[in-house]
């Protein structure tokens, strides 16, 4: 909470400090000085939009979220697990560092887009490997702290309105806009464009750092972080491994096995994934449940720490995912926060012990 961070020790602060004599820059706002962390407002899913004109629409990008701290022209960029991106990223740095404020805190997502505008997460991947951060774009929805402001408590289009007015929002930087109502004709609207989906936002909520029902994301796809498990060996021709095996938490801390993921790779996504669950196998007793028909016997188990992000047409009945395909590793997500409920909680889940060898029964 702001109350505990402590206090940054920049050229900018005196500045700030006159700043926040002047007039509140909207209602709520409380003067104070910059955090030195921020956690994110995280959205719920939801199946459906929800109706009425206290709701605001945004587009929802496939992208990475990162919170942005600006101060007298010193840029700093965290991902959503606190990360620093900043020498990541030295272009957004500098296009930020071009903002008229002397101290800022903004929150957006980065973003590849393609050609017909759409963003891209297997786009966004190839961009930072390659250390192309240029062609890349923030689209900024959120304004946290402003000039000696904090403006969180603050109403959501009323930091949006400040938020607006901060730039022209050409070239890396760009605003992301909104609907008010209209929640379901958007949602229409984006699905048949072919965009992920929405983010459905209460405009009147102030911003509270991780998950609640002010926040609702409603996709048109199928599309889920889930933690590899492990792999299979490659068949034919095929180089690096033929499958991931992949899962979830439940909200109990139980882990899940959902299925294989065979589909999706390019050659080089397959080198460096098999070079990467090399390096964490997992040994020794540990427990995954599972529905359905036993489990590939030369499944490689792996230590689950990487994320990845799946597409696919649904789920089978004993809770496996159906005409799944790989979209990217999610270097912006724990494991430990892929939880969700079970896919078929009528499902038989028996527990097994696998070991690198494949997996046992746990009798």
């Amino acid at each position: 909470m702001l109350g505990r961070d402590k206090p940054q020790q920049t050229g900018a602060h005196a500045q700030d400090k006159r700043n926040s004599e002047r007039e509140a820059p909207t209602a709520g706002a409380v003067q104070a000085v910059l955090p030195s962390r921020q956690a994110p407002q995280l959205s719920q899913l939801a199946d459906s939009p929800p109706e009425g004109d206290d709701w605001i629409s945004e587009i929802k990008f496939d992208g990475y979220r990162l919170l942005v701290f600006l101060t007298g022209g010193k840029v700093r960029i965290f991902s959503r697990n606190s990360l620093d991106w900043t020498a990541r990223l030295p272009s957004l740095a500098h296009a930020i560092a071009q903002l008229s404020v002397d101290t800022a805190l903004l929150d957006g997502e980065l973003v590849a887009l393609k050609a017909n505008g759409i963003s891209s997460f297997a786009e966004l991947q190839r961009a930072l490997s390659e250390g192309r951060d240029s062609r890349l774009s923030y689209h900024v929805f959120d304004l946290l702290y402003l000039n000696g402001w904090d403006l969180r408590p603050c109403a959501l289009l009323d930091r949006k309105k400040l938020l607006a007015a901060l730039s022209d929002w050409k070239g890396m930087l760009r605003y992301s806009d909104h609907l008010v109502g209209e929640a379901i004709e958007t949602y229409r609207r984006a699905c048949a464009m072919g965009l992920e989906g929405i983010v459905c936002k209460r405009a009147n909520s102030p911003y509270r750092p991780g998950r609640s029902s002010a926040w609702l994301k409603v996709k048109c796809h199928n599309r889920e972080e889930f933690v590899v498990l492990g792999w299979t060996p490659p068949q034919g021709h095929r180089r690096g491994l033929g499958s991931l095996h992949v899962g979830y938490y439940d909200p109990s801390g139980d882990l899940h096995y959902a299925g294989g993921v065979g589909t999706g790779f390019n050659a080089r996504e397959l080198s460096v994934l098999r070079g990467r669950l090399g390096r964490i196998p997992r040994t020794g007793s540990h427990r995954v449940l599972y529905a359905g028909d036993p489990l590939d016997r030369t499944i490689q188990w792996v230590q689950p720490e990487v994320v990845v992000e799946v597409e696919y047409a649904g789920w089978s009945g004993s809770g496996r995912l159906r005409h799944s395909v790989f979209l990217g590793v999610r270097e912006d997500k724990r494991a430990t926060e892929v939880v969700r409920k079970l896919a078929d909680p009528r499902a038989v889940r028996t527990p097994v012990k696998p070991s690198t060898g494949g997996p046992s029964r746990n009798r």
